[in-house]
């Protein structure tokens, strides 16, 4: 008898959108469970990395639509002194060396985008049904039955864990909650239109040209400002960087994201130069979050029977590396390209056996885990001293780890790649016991 394959992503964010899309196909059944309704904007920009904009902007033919949306190339990375004097400036055009180029968006601009390619049938595939206002409660990862506030159960064939940090689905595969971990540092998120700062702020403008496709930073006291355009630079991000310690906000009564006190924001910057700070003098009350940074420990596991994690919900990181939606599309890729074994149309077959999507889910595992779980620990490293132990993980330079991250082509060669320097290493290792052997027989 005929079946679907029945699915169940839980969150509709970006990892949950990009599931969607790399798994959408004929006779397969998609519902994406997001709690909020998606009735408010997030006032942030977010970059991908050329390791995930490749798979966003080609494999899921989504350039079009996000030029259209006003997204912006990348095109180096500046410092500034307090004083005003450009420090250095890197560029970084990409595609020569990476295959694609790194990408600024609005988050929402983004989010759109992968909303639109996971559920219009514009595309092949079964379009993806979204269901908001639906919080999960707990998930049966044996039974593939999700659960939520409302009462209503989802029955599948696998289940994705794409709800962050926070995951419920993470607690019912691992049997136990997770923390996340407060770093020690806040961000307040802001966004400015460019318009305002050209006729508000002539001196920063003097400066920083906001309207130029760079990441900028101005950095002194502890403190620092990341800046950057969005929407063909009609819009002006920027987060500015303090440890908790410093805030004049009580960061221990700080929930993890939160409206900012815009007062007590400019208080905090209060001894950084005119020029520098006016921006945050544009900002109307409730258009400031704040952001507690959080990550959490590697994980001895993603997945159990029908269910796995991606995203967020089994890595979050520091945005040090800007590597935290990068690599949530590089699950969502890994998740599709690993499922495509099972054929892309199940017409005239049942579903796949639970034995089936275990052993599909430890191999993304399997896949996934050292990858991101490095690129987890350097962004952590980034933001603070490392441990003896953490930097006894990490052998790489800053190119080094740049390369690692950029030079990425998608699970399946990753894989490859793997089994190879798997191969070498059992080579190595047996050509050097059998010359310890060889020197042991010469001996005696």
């Amino acid at each position: 008898m005929a079946s679907a394959f029945r699915i169940i992503i839980v969150g509709g964010g970006i990892a949950g959108l990009a599931t969607a899309i790399a798994l959408r196909s004929l006779n397969r059944k998609i519902i994406v469970l997001e709690q909020s309704s998606f009735n408010r904007e997030i006032g942030a920009t977010i970059s991908l990395q050329p390791n995930a904009s490749k798979i966003v902007e080609r494999t899921w033919d989504l350039s079009r639509l996000l030029h259209e949306k006003g997204s912006m190339m990348d095109e180096g990375f500046q410092v500034y002194s307090l004083d005003g004097e450009l420090q250095f400036r890197i560029p970084l055009s990409t595609t020569e060396k990476y295959g694609a180029e790194r990408m600024l968006y609005h988050r929402v601009d983004l989010h759109d985008a992968l909303k639109e390619r996971a559920t219009s049938d514009k595309w092949p595939g079964e379009p993806a049904q979204l269901h908001v206002s639906s919080r999960v409660t707990h998930c049966d990862c044996e039974d593939g039955v999700v659960y939520t506030e409302s009462g209503q159960t989802f029955q599948s064939d696998l289940i994705i864990g794409a709800d962050g940090i926070k995951s419920v689905v993470r607690d019912s595969i691992l049997g136990t909650k997770v923390p996340a971990l407060r770093t020690g540092h806040s961000a307040y998120r802001m966004i400015l239109p460019v318009y305002k700062l050209l006729t508000e702020c002539k001196a920063f403008c003097d400066v920083v040209d906001p309207t130029a496709s760079y990441t900028t930073m101005i950095m002194a006291h502890n403190r620092r400002m990341i800046m950057g355009p969005a929407r063909n630079g009609s819009v002006y991000s920027i987060v500015a960087m303090v440890p908790d310690e410093g805030i004049n906000e009580d960061a221990s009564n700080t929930s993890w994201t939160t409206h900012g006190d815009i007062k007590k924001m400019r208080e905090t910057f209060a001894d950084f130069p005119e020029w520098a700070r006016s921006p945050l003098s544009l900002v109307a009350d409730g258009e400031v979050g704040l952001w507690q940074l959080r990550d959490i420990d590697p994980l001895p596991t993603w997945t159990k029977g029908r269910a796995i994690l991606v995203g967020d919900a089994g890595h979050a990181m520091l945005p040090t590396q800007g590597q935290g939606a990068s690599q949530a599309i590089e699950d969502a890729e890994a998740v599709g390209a690993f499922y495509a074994d099972i054929a892309s149309t199940i017409a005239g077959k049942k579903a796949p056996s639970f034995e089936q999507i275990k052993t599909i889910n430890e191999k993304i595992f399997a896949c996934r885990y050292q990858r991101a779980t490095t690129i987890q620990q350097y962004s952590r490293q980034a933001a603070k001293p490392a441990t003896e132990e953490e930097s006894a993980k990490i052998k790489m330079s800053p190119s080094e780890f740049m390369d690692y991250n950029c030079n990425y082509n998608g699970a399946l060669e990753w894989a490859r790649e793997q089994e190879k320097n798997q191969e070498k290493d059992v080579e190595v290792s047996v050509i050097g016991r059998e010359v310890k052997a060889g020197a042991q027989e010469v001996s005696v």
